[in-house]
Order: C-alpha cells, then sequence, then structure tokens
C-alpha cells in the first residue's frame, strides 16, 4: 500500500485552491477565483476575499473529489496554506482543513505558502534535483532561493524583493496603461504587438554587486508611469510600452536567476510562482539557460498560480519524509518568512506576536 491520499487547501489571496496528492501524483485539483470580484476596485480586496473563500471550499473540495472519484474518507492527510497572506482569507481554509482533519482523524500539516508554489514543479517533472536553484516570481514576492531537500532542510535566500515584487510592477503600471486587472497577464497580451526595445527602461539592481540577487521593481514602475505621463495629450503606444516593460522584467529575473546558478555551480533553475506564467519570462529564461547549459524546469501554466495542488504537493513530501503533523493549536502567520516548508505557528505564539 502507498502513502496515503493527502487534501491540499490554498486559501492565501483570491483563489480557493483544493489538489488530492499521493505520491508525488497529482490526482486532480480544483479552483474558484474571486478575481472578477476584485477587478473594479483594481485589485484585490481582503474581506470580499474572504467572504467568497467561506463560499466557495465547501464547494470546491467536493467537486475535487467527485473529479477524482474519490470520497472524503479516502483522505488520509491535510494540507493548508497557514501563510503569508491575507488573514482573513487564511483563516478560512485553516478552519477547513482542521475541520476534516478533525473529523478523519488524520494529520494536518501547516504549509508556507512560497514552498508550495516550489512544489508545484514536481508535479509535473518530479522530485527536485539537490540542490536547486528557485525563481519565485509571484504577485507579491520576488526571490532567488538555493533548495536541497525542500521537506528536511531550511531554505537559503539568496535574494529577496526590497520593495515592489515583479507581479506588483505589471498590475501598477497595467492600470497606468489603461490595461484591465490583473496586470500580469493584460500586459503579455498587449506586448504581443509591441516593440521590446521600443523604450529604454532601467533594469533594478543589475549594477549593484552588494544586491546582486535581490529584486527593487519599484524604479521600473515610476520610470513606465513617467513615460506614460510623457503622453499627455497623444495617443499612448500601450503595445510598445507593454513589451519593453515586460522586456526589463524578464531580464533581469532571468539574468539574476542564471548569474546564480553559475556561482553556485548549480545546473537546475526551477521558475515558479504566477508570473512564471508571463510568456516573454518563460521564453528569455529558456533562451539563457540553454545558453549556460543550465536544465530549466517550470510547471505548466495551471500550476503557476495559485492553487491547491501545491499545498497538496508539499504535504505529500512532508508525510513521505516522516515529519511532524501539526499541532491542534495551529495558527496564521500572514506575514510568515520562508524558512522551511512545514509552517506551523501556534496560536498562543500568534497572539504574543501581536
Amino acid at each position: 500500500m502507498g502513502s496515503p491520499i493527502v487534501l491540499g487547501i490554498e486559501s492565501s489571496c483570491d483563489e480557493t485552491g483544493v489538489g488530492l496528492v499521493r505520491d508525488g501524483q497529482l490526482l486532480g485539483h480544483v479552483v474558484a477565483s474571486s478575481m472578477d470580484e476584485h477587478a473594479r476596485f483594481g485589485g484585490v480586496v481582503p474581506e470580499i476575499a474572504a467572504r467568497a473563500h467561506v463560499h466557495a471550499v465547501r464547494p470546491v473540495i467536493q467537486r475535487a473529489l467527485d473529479d477524482t472519484g474519490l470520497r472524503l474518507t479516502d483522505i488520509g492527510a491535510v494540507a493548508v496554506t497557514t501563510g503569508p497572506g491575507l488573514a482573513g482569507a487564511l483563516q478560512v481554509g485553516l478552519a477547513g482543513a482542521k475541520g476534516i482533519a478533525y473529523a478523519l482523524g488524520v494529520p494536518l500539516y501547516g504549509v508556507h505558502h512560497l514552498a508550495g508554489h516550489v512544489a508545484a514543479d514536481t508535479l509535473e517533472h518530479g522530485p527536485l534535483p539537490d540542490p536547486c536553484m528557485v525563481l519565485i516570481v509571484s504577485g507579491g514576492h520576488t526571490s532567488l532561493l538555493l533548495v536541497r531537500d525542500l521537506a528536511r532542510d531550511p531554505i537559503v535566500h539568496l535574494g529577496d524583493t526590497l520593495d515592489d515584487a515583479a507581479g506588483e510592477c505589471f498590475d501598477k503600471v497595467a492600470r497606468v496603461f489603461g490595461l484591465p486587472y490583473p496586470g500580469g497577464p493584460a500586459i503579455d497580451r498587449a506586448a504581443r504587438t509591441g516593440d521590446p526595445r521600443a523604450v529604454a527602461f532601467p533594469r533594478p539592481l543589475t549594477g549593484s554587486p552588494d544586491r546582486a540577487y535581490d529584486f527593487s521593481f519599484s524604479g521600473l514602475k515610476t520610470a513606465a508611469a513617467r513615460w506614460a505621463e510623457g503622453h499627455a495629450g497623444r495617443e499612448l503606444p500601450v503595445a510598445d510600452g507593454a513589451a519593453s516593460l515586460q522586456e526589463a522584467v524578464a531580464d533581469v529575473l532571468t539574468r539574476k536567476a542564471v548569474a546564480a546558478c553559475a556561482e553556485h555551480g548549480v545546473g537546475t533553475l526551477v521558475v515558479v510562482g504566477g508570473v512564471a506564467a508571463n510568456s516573454r519570462v518563460r521564453s528569455l529564461a529558456e533562451e539563457r539557460c540553454l545558453a549556460a547549459g543550465i536544465e530549466l524546469r517550470v510547471p505548466p501554466l495551471k500550476l503557476c498560480t495559485d492553487n491547491g495542488a501545491m499545498i497538496a504537493a508539499v504535504g505529500d513530501l512532508l508525510v513521505r519524509a516522516g515529519a511532524e503533523p501539526a499541532p491542534l493549536d495551529l495558527s496564521i502567520d500572514p506575514s510568515a518568512p520562508l524558512e522551511y516548508a512545514t509552517l506551523h505557528p501556534a496560536a498562543s505564539l500568534a497572539g504574543a506576536a501581536r
């Protein structure tokens, strides 16, 4: 008999995701998004997101089970995102996970959201090489990580976001350009007919030896806004602006990632997170990794954005590694740093921190 089936629940932002994984194999997953409800506000509204999770979590769990021909009693472990993310949204997912784990008498695991993005790649390409370089590029996070055994070892940060992450930059510039929310896909679509060399946008922190692997996209965001303002009274060449912005972001991300692989002697680069769905980030990463003799791994588009499969994947790794389940007073940590894949903050400690 193999490992137990792990149910994963993700509710850190505006997607309610549920996934089912066993022995590294994705059995099925379902995602319900409240994105349309946030679009008119130009960004995610925490209270709207939390209420959407309340309405969606139970039907999404049932759909995931139905799609895979499983019953709730087939679940052998539950994994849930406990941070980082929106506090109210995280609480909904955790409450659901605790209820299921308690009712079934199965172990519960708290999972770091960003570790979930890393584990998502294992569902497509198998176990991660030890070591590997991971570039996480999402709405609120841009990080370069040296990863060994994801279930057991600490995660080494080579660089992180200093201010705006790549996804934030896309969202904010899209609004300036008059493009819809979410900005990343809108920028990608608009860039298809644009000239990536039309605007000489800056490449932030590419000449800073002491910040070699850190990321800062606030200056690029400001440069794009100033460029748009310079067209006041004239038609804005949105396609050229979008293509040039996308090229600048992809250039910085892939340049630093490939350089980190070379410096640390790592032969595999894994690019994950919502912005990993960007067409130029993917194609430029392919070009540069091929030239440098580095294996590139990028999850399929359906596993790049937030989903429950990635959380179940971490839970599956933890189960197979014999990791200690979470205590009954498991709480959330909305601003948790990424140190380990597990994230088991206690309610008493969370209260003391406040």
